[in-house]
């Protein structure tokens, strides 16, 4: 009878070891399984917020200007581009489209996209103090999976380029017509005179027949320059590359324009340092000096003087100047002179028979061959053009 207590007893403390290890296995596991749970959600946490700054920055990185609207009308997300785009002062996330942007008609989109699924292509123009910007808008509406408004997305796409580019090409269109038109006006002119019956006096025809003859060569001439603008403007015009020394390639420009001069008493001078050359194509540079000397002998002071000055800049580049010591350019009229068929004198260059495209073709081969071109000028100084070019190695 003992032996069976004892027996009961031993099974009993051995039933309650067992329970007791049991649960204590369980605590285990369910803490070791919260624990991975745990770790899972910071793990996913931390996964979601790294995939939002990836989102973000790509946003920042986009040109395109991003807003993102909540449900509420308040701003979720602007990026860079959208910040600019407004001079949205920071931060935009929690204001309304109206007080980030401080655009009425961009608030008006953001409230058309409650009645609208979306809105495309509708231009928007901000005037600013320094420029004025054109954005093409595109709005999608958002919404749940029941349907209901979520807010809306806008993408602000700048314009302002093209724009600009379309302005440029209406004005070169117009330029270029009304180019073409005043010689052809004149040449058919003098063509009637002479079909009704001047071609009967010598000395009319001789005239007339002047007349079309330098109106045709003025037509020839401006084709052949709006020809080698489009060539160097699609960069398909071919650079002979080699050192060329400057003082030689100066005179043979001076010594072309030697006649011009001395119909305007006007003295050349020749400063370049003969050790100074220049990595470039003879002819193309020829070209340039001999646009520039050109203009300051027609626009300088009759009777005064033109100088072609150079000096190194330091191991890679060198500088040409070409100074007259006319009456200089304009203050309003400089910042526009390298511009196709700008004239600072209209009536004048029309005189002179210029197509007003010359000094917009010396800046194009200039940059051509990897240089730049500046002028100064003032009312008592003259003019003078400034041309920095790649140094050539040896000469």
């Amino acid at each position: 009878m003992i032996a069976l207590e004892i027996f009961l007893l031993l099974l009993l403390t051995a039933a309650s070891a067992a329970v007791w290890w049991f649960r204590d296995r369980l605590r285990r596991e369910h803490a070791a399984h919260a624990g991975e749970i745990a770790a899972q959600r910071a793990q996913r946490e931390a996964e979601l917020a790294a995939q939002a700054e990836r989102t973000a920055a790509l946003f920042d990185r986009m040109v395109e200007g991003i807003l993102v609207v909540g449900a509420d009308g308040r701003i979720r997300l602007a990026n860079r581009a959208a910040v600019a785009f407004f001079n949205v002062s920071p931060p935009a996330a929690g204001r309304t489209v109206l007080e980030a942007t401080r655009h009425h008609e961009v608030a008006a989109l953001v409230n058309r996209l409650e009645h609208e699924a979306e809105v495309l292509n509708h231009e928007l123009r901000l005037d600013g103090v320094a420029e004025t910007r054109y954005l093409q808008v595109n709005a999608l509406a958002l919404r749940t999976a029941a349907g209901e408004r979520d807010g809306a997305i806008i993408v602000f796409h700048d314009l302002t380029r093209l724009r600009h580019l379309e302005a440029v090409r209406q004005e070169f269109v117009a330029n270029v017509s009304h180019e073409l038109r005043t010689p052809l006006s004149l040449i058919k002119s003098a063509t009637e005179t002479l079909i009704d019956g001047g071609k009967s006096d010598p000395v009319v025809t001789a005239r007339f027949l002047d007349i079309i003859e330098k109106h045709a060569n003025r037509l020839t001439l401006l084709i052949d320059d709006l020809l080698l603008l489009a060539r160097l403007d699609s960069g398909r015009i071919e650079m002979k590359l080699q050192a060329v020394p400057l003082q030689d390639a100066a005179q043979d420009a001076l010594d072309d324009a030697a006649l011009m001069a001395a119909s305007r008493h006007v003295k050349l001078d020749n400063q370049v340092p003969i050790e100074l050359a220049a990595q470039a194509d003879p002819t193309r540079l020829r070209q340039v000096l001999a646009n520039l000397i050109d203009n300051a002998i027609k626009y300088g002071r009759e009777g005064g003087r033109v100088v072609v000055g150079g000096r190194a800049l330091g191991a890679q580049h060198v500088e040409l100047t070409v100074r007259d010591d006319g009456p200089g350019i304009p203050p309003e009229a400089k910042a526009r002179i390298f511009e196709r068929f700008f004239r600072a004198d209209k009536a004048r260059s029309r005189e002179q028979g210029g197509t007003g495209l010359g000094l917009a073709i010396v800046k194009n081969v200039v940059q051509a061959h990897g240089g730049d071109i500046r002028v100064e000028s003032g009312p008592a100084t003259g003019t003078e053009f400034f041309i920095t070019l790649p140094a050539a190695a040896n000469v």
